[in-house]
C-alpha cells in the first residue's frame, strides 16, 4: 500500500494518507487509522507516488 505525506507551503501537514478528495474549495484527507483532516481553501497540485508526496496549494 502507498501511504503519502500531505504537503502544504513546503511542509508536511500529515502522515500516512492513504485516501484523498478534492471537494469544492476543500481536500478532504484519511490516514491509515481512519482519522480525517480536511484542508480548507485549498486543491492539489502533485500526486507524486514514488516519493509517497501529495502536494496541495491554495485554490
Amino acid at each position: 500500500m502507498c501511504e503519502f505525506n500531505v504537503i502544504f507551503n513546503g511542509k508536511i501537514e500529515f502522515k500516512d494518507v492513504i485516501y484523498a478528495k478534492q471537494e469544492t474549495g476543500r481536500v478532504v484527507t484519511k490516514d491509515v487509522m481512519g482519522a480525517a483532516k480536511e484542508f480548507a481553501g485549498c486543491k492539489i497540485l502533485e500526486v507524486d507516488v514514488p516519493n509517497a508526496r501529495l502536494v496541495l496549494g491554495q485554490a
